[in-house]
């Protein structure tokens, strides 16, 4: 970095290589440091525990819910003869930002209600 003027290089440019050297540099250590640390360490296993609840979880695929079921005709055909009402769509005409204020104040929207 010290010689970079006497040899016409950017200086910038200089900076950024031996940044991104140190940057890769650490990066890599970390990753060393990740993998012999996963390495070493003893993770317990759960395998005897969990095949119970595999089956568990069969047999509960197996069996329909039967709670969803549970409607009547009698509540299907009342739902399905009336139609829903929807709300009224209230859709006004935007004031556009050149167009005079609403107010009547006789200035552009902008500049009277259209600031923020």
């Amino acid at each position: 970095m010290q010689n970079a003027t006497y040899e016409q290089k950017d200086p910038l440019l200089i900076y950024k290589f031996e940044s991104f050297q140190l940057f890769k540099t650490m990066v890599d250590k970390i990753n060393k440091d990740v993998l012999s640390f996963l390495l070493k360490a003893h993770i317990p296993l759960r395998e005897n525990q969990e095949r119970p609840n595999l089956a568990a979880r069969e047999e509960n695929r197996r069996k329909p819910d039967m709670s969803r079921m549970n409607t009547s005709r009698s509540d299907l055909s009342t739902s399905a003869g009336e139609p829903k009402s929807q709300a009224p769509v209230h859709v006004e005409k935007k004031v556009g930002r050149n167009d005079p204020c609403p107010c009547g104040s006789g200035k552009k929207f902008k500049n009277c209600h259209g600031t923020v």
